[in-house]
């Protein structure tokens, strides 16, 4: 027998709220972007849901629950050191995931600031299991994982040189990506 849902919905208190949040943050961190979001799914129904959520978020702040730049700190170093990301990839999820672009730039900064991105794009690439590209199709995957991946063109070239990959198609796969990022995006819009 299936169980019918009543129409009437939960009316959440401030007490309720915080419980919530900081079951959410047990779970794992969060921005406050994103514990926001989660909270007006909850309470977005009620008139008073900004300021219960606003109340919230601010106890949280306080208490030291939530803090964006640790959150960065954290989120950096860990795609950095366990999943190789270079820093243009953990720059764009920290901003996907409502982090302060001034709070991105300075911790993407630290995080990466002794790190060799040569180095790291090896790594990513043993991490993958890339080897040598046998030909333009294979290297042009490869140039577009490491892209995605977070490394800038230049690294990118190092890399695939080292590989014996022609000048030629390097060219043209740079080429690509400058056009890709020079494209109008619907963020624009």
């Amino acid at each position: 027998m299936a169980w019918k849902k009543s129409g009437a919905k939960k009316t959440y208190t401030e007490a309720m709220l915080y419980e919530y949040a900081v079951g959410a943050l047990g779970r794992r961190m969060r921005t406050v972007a994103e514990l926001k979001r989660l909270m007006r799914t909850r309470a977005g129904h009620q008139e008073n849901c900004d300021l219960l959520v606003e109340s919230v978020t601010a106890r949280l702040k306080e208490q030291r629950y939530l803090n964006d730049t640790s959150y960065a700190s954290s989120y950096s170093a860990y795609r950095r050191d366990t999943e190789k990301f270079g820093r243009i990839r953990v720059a764009q999820d920290l901003k996907a995931k409502g982090v302060h672009p001034d709070v991105v730039g300075k911790t993407i900064e630290e995080a990466y600031s002794e790190v060799d991105e040569e180095k790291l794009a090896r790594d990513f690439a043993s991490r993958k299991r890339l080897k040598q590209p046998k030909d333009q199709k294979e290297a042009a995957r490869i140039f577009r994982m490491l892209a995605r991946a977070g490394f800038s063109s230049r690294i990118i070239v190092l890399l695939l040189r080292n590989w014996n990959v022609e000048d030629e198609t390097l060219c043209a796969l740079e080429q690509e990506r400058e056009m890709a990022e020079q494209a109008p995006s619907f963020e624009d819009e």
